[in-house]
């Protein structure tokens, strides 16, 4: 099953330290087949309050998205982000391509 490394980044120093956090990190996912979905979009908020980008990064599974985060290749370049950008980050499993909605029910 799908999972995905989401970043909501709510502010984000764009300077010498997210440029080289950029140019690195696709380095980083290529071991892990990790993609990009969405990168740094302004989101189009419908309910509520969305302030800043949203990231989202998906891997074949949600071992692997762990894997990516703790690989030394990942870690080398992290500060650079985290000491440059304020936001949260999150690893969550995608649904099986069948899911459907009423799925939940049957787990409450």
């Amino acid at each position: 099953m799908p999972a995905y490394a989401i970043a909501h980044l709510r502010s984000v120093d764009f300077g010498p330290d997210i440029v080289e956090y950029l140019r690195r990190i696709d380095a980083t996912l290529e071991p892990f087949d990790g993609r990009f979905v969405v990168h740094g979009a302004r989101v189009e908020v419908l309910e509520g309050d969305w302030p800043g980008d949203i990231v989202i990064i998906a891997f074949a599974d949600l071992a692997t998205a762990r894997a990516w985060y703790a690989s030394p290749a990942y870690q080398a370049i992290l500060a650079l982000r985290t000491d440059n950008a304020r936001g949260d980050v999150i690893l969550v499993p995608g649904c099986d391509p069948d899911h459907k909605g009423a799925d939940l029910l049957a787990a409450a």
